[in-house]
């Protein structure tokens, strides 16, 4: 049914009346008939007060305690969504707004819909993104559990402004309002808690104009526990915020691995080095070897998964990586591994011919493995580069 609350204007023909819906009110909800009634009253008065024509989506998850009538008889448009989880319910409700702006807030009465102008103010000054500060506004004793206030928002929210600049101090406040064609252009797809990431990452991705405004946190008004699971859904945040950013999540670790490796090899490769005491032989050697393999097999795959982020718009393009690889072409990956290979292989076959001269018995590992454990990573990094050489030549199949 329709909101009351969408106001009505002529239409340009004649006397007929259109509705007119500037903002939608999307309530994602499972099984909140405790406290749906009041916030669908509270968001209408606010609507009332501003004199903003609007209308109130209760986005149904498949609720069991009646929570669809209530919604029905307070007024509220009820959209039913099957696929379950915070996030599917919420895209069900953007996707069925008629606003041109929405503002989505949880159903358990403990965000400020009863305090909603900034968000609209800031949207009709231009911001695509409005998210709500609670630790700005205010949290009221009891509101948020200890380990969420002092550990999982903080952290998380300082991991998402290193890893996207993104100018955001409560990264996963519940309440924020944004124009709603300018989201939906963003193509959100996770179904679970981690919808409010996503949104705050492809915005920033997109270079969509986020602002921020201060907003309350009240105790909720359920008796039951809420639907958040702080492990679960922490997990699911860090996750995705890794996924968006290779840099982060291999890059970076990659080239660590790479650099110390390389050095450590160089380093051991002229004989065993003491420092402080402390003997770093052929054992030292062969963790580094271990170091730079997994380091050159970290960065490969980054190449891979970003530049297949880049292919399926899940991030957007790099000019500076997609020059790299339209100057490094397959042929080219695949000489310089098969010239790794070849010398690694050369390697061990160098060794064996010592081992032979000494009649094939046994061996000093301290002055003989060193050779060996180089044609270890060359040969290992040769073969890594020609698969990354191959897998990233797919992505060009087609291409002029």
């Amino acid at each position: 049914m329709d909101s009351p609350e969408i106001a009505r204007v002529e239409a340009a023909g004649g006397g007929q009346q259109a509705p007119v819906c500037e903002l939608t009110i999307v309530l994602p909800c499972l099984n909140e008939a405790e406290t749906l009634a009041v916030c669908i009253r509270k968001a209408r008065r606010s609507l009332s007060r501003l004199g903003i024509g609007g209308e109130i989506i209760v986005a149904d998850n498949g609720s069991t305690d009646g929570s669809q009538q209530i919604a029905c008889d307070e007024g509220a448009r009820v959209v039913p969504v099957s696929t379950r989880g915070y996030g599917a319910a919420l895209r069900g409700g953007i996707e069925e707004a008629r606003g041109e702006f929405v503002l989505m807030a949880d159903a358990d009465d403990s965000y400020a819909l009863d305090d909603i102008g900034a968000f609209v103010e800031a949207l009709r000054a231009g911001a695509d993104l409005v998210m709500g500060n609670r630790f700005l506004g205010g949290i009221e004793p009891g509101a948020m559990p200890a380990l969420h206030r002092y550990l999982g928002n903080p952290v998380l929210s300082r991991i998402g402004r290193l890893f996207f600049h993104i100018p955001v101090g409560d990264f996963h406040c519940g309440m924020r309002a944004f124009r709603r064609d300018a989201v939906l252009a963003l193509g959100p797809r996770t179904d679970g808690m981690e919808f409010a990431s996503e949104m705050v990452v492809r915005a920033s991705l997109a270079r969509l104009t986020i602002v921020e405004v201060p907003t309350t946190l009240r105790p909720d008004g359920r008796t039951r526990a809420p639907h958040l699971r702080t492990w679960r859904d922490g997990w699911r945040h860090l996750r995705f915020l890794l996924a968006f950013s290779p840099r982060w999540l291999m890059v970076y670790p990659g080239l660590v691995l790479l650099v110390l490796g390389a050095l450590g090899l160089v380093w051991l490769s002229f004989g065993t080095l003491t420092v402080g005491g402390v003997s770093f032989s052929v054992h030292t050697m062969l963790a580094c070897g271990t170091a730079f393999m997994v380091g050159a097999q970290t960065l490969g795959l980054a190449i891979v998964s970003r530049s297949y982020a880049t292919h399926l718009d899940l991030l957007p393009s790099q000019a500076g990586l997609e020059r790299a690889l339209q100057r490094v072409t397959l042929e080219h990956g695949l000489g310089v591994g098969l010239l790794s290979v070849l010398t690694g292989t050369a390697a061990f076959v160098v060794a064996i011919a010592h081992w032979g001269s000494v009649g094939f018995g046994a061996l000093d590992p301290t002055s003989t493995m060193r050779l060996p454990i180089w044609g270890m990573v060359l040969i290992v990094c040769g073969f890594e580069l020609i698969l990354v050489s191959f897998t990233m030549s797919l992505t060009t199949i087609g291409r002029p």
